[in-house]
């Protein structure tokens, strides 16, 4: 695959190329403000494009929202809040900075998924014109863990993911509260719900639920409502999210 990588700031260009390098893709170009993404994208044609959300006069978000045709977005930022926008936005990942070749990997792969689903148009013409039916190419199932290892004195626990009823912030850690306890992982809130895809959403600026979890919807005051799980835990979820909840819901 060929990357272009976006971003202002020229030592994370410079860090991400050495990765992508060492992960055996090839850096067609990079660009430091949307304007100048613009003209690599046009020139380059990239597979794929790391782009950084935060930067002068429009945002990597705004860009990527902009672009008639893009190729899959892997965002890239030092900040958890833009995590459910971005996939709102169709982006194939969301990589929280500092990020290590583990997780990037992991971002790689996921667009080589994504592109896998894309068919050649040239096969489907020549299909066509031989009077065989075109098929539509196969949805890939999109890779999520189904457990988290989080790692404690004197060994690993096993964290089944469908036994999360709730995230919860605790300074650079969060906390599990799921069937086997609390654990406590060291992880931001945004780099884990990125990992861990849509099932699970922010109720709240220090919380996040497993949608499939939820019993009940509780209003409170001034537009505040109390998520009430299936297991009998209740979970705060404030104004500002309340309507992406709902929405999460209707899914």
């Amino acid at each position: 695959m060929r990357a272009l990588i976006v971003d202002d700031e020229a030592p994370a260009r410079a860090r991400l190329r050495r990765l992508l390098e060492g992960a055996g893709l090839a850096v067609a170009g990079e660009a430091g403000d949307a304007d100048e993404a613009r003209r690599q994208l046009a020139v380059h044609a990239p597979d794929v494009l790391f782009l950084d959300i935060c930067m002068p006069g429009m945002s990597g978000m705004e860009l990527a929202a902009s672009l008639p045709q893009p190729p899959p977005v892997v965002f890239t930022t030092a900040h958890d809040s833009y995590a459910l926008p971005a996939f709102d936005t169709g982006a194939a990942d969301y990589l929280l900075k500092p990020f290590d070749a583990a997780r990037l990997a992991r971002a790689i792969e996921r667009v080589r998924l994504r592109l896998a689903q894309v068919r050649c148009p040239t096969q489907d013409f020549a299909e066509h014109q031989a009077g065989r039916p075109v098929q539509p190419p196969a949805r890939q199932p999109a890779q999520h863990p189904a457990q988290l290892l989080v790692p404690e004195r004197g060994g690993t626990a096993v964290v089944p993911v469908r036994e999360i009823g709730w995230i919860e912030t605790a300074d650079n850690y969060v906390i599990l509260h799921a069937a086997v306890g609390q654990p406590l992982l060291r992880k931001t809130m945004g780099a884990l719900l990125a990992e861990l895809g849509p099932g699970f959403v922010r109720c709240h600026r220090r919380a996040a639920v497993q949608t499939a979890r939820i019993a009940r919807v509780l209003a409170r005051p001034h537009g505040d409502c109390e998520l009430l799980l299936d297991n009998g835990m209740r979970v705060p979820c404030s104004r500002q999210y309340r309507a992406t909840v709902m929405a999460a819901l209707a899914r």
